[in-house]
C-alpha cells in the first residue's frame, strides 16, 4: 500500500471514529446517580441517557448488579425504590 493509500485509510478510520463518538455522546442528555439498598447491602451507580427516566432505570440496574446473585434478585432489586437519586442535565 502506498503512503497516499495509508493516509486515506487513516483519514477514513478517524472520520468514522469521530462520527461514532459524536452520535453516541449527542444522544446522552441526562446523567443520574442512584443509590439502592437490597439484601442488606447498598450500591450506587451512574448512567446517562436521552431521558431522566431512562438514565435512572439504567443506573439502578447497574447499582443492583453487584448486590444480587440471581435473576429473581435482580428483578426484585430493580423494583426497589432508590434510596437516593441525583440527576443533572448534560
Amino acid at each position: 500500500m502506498t503512503n497516499r493509500g495509508k493516509l486515506l485509510t487513516l483519514i477514513a478510520v478517524l472520520t468514522f471514529a469521530a462520527m461514532l463518538l459524536w452520535s453516541t455522546l449527542s444522544s446522552q442528555h441526562v446523567e443520574c446517580t442512584v443509590s439502592v439498598a437490597y439484601g442488606g447491602s447498598t450500591g450506587e451507580a451512574s448512567a446517562s441517557a436521552a431521558t431522566e427516566e431512562e438514565a435512572v432505570r439504567q443506573a439502578q440496574t447497574a447499582a443492583c448488579g453487584p448486590l444480587t446473585g440471581s435473576m429473581d434478585d435482580r428483578i426484585a432489586c430493580d423494583r426497589t425504590p432508590p434510596l437516593q437519586r441525583r440527576c443533572r442535565i448534560l
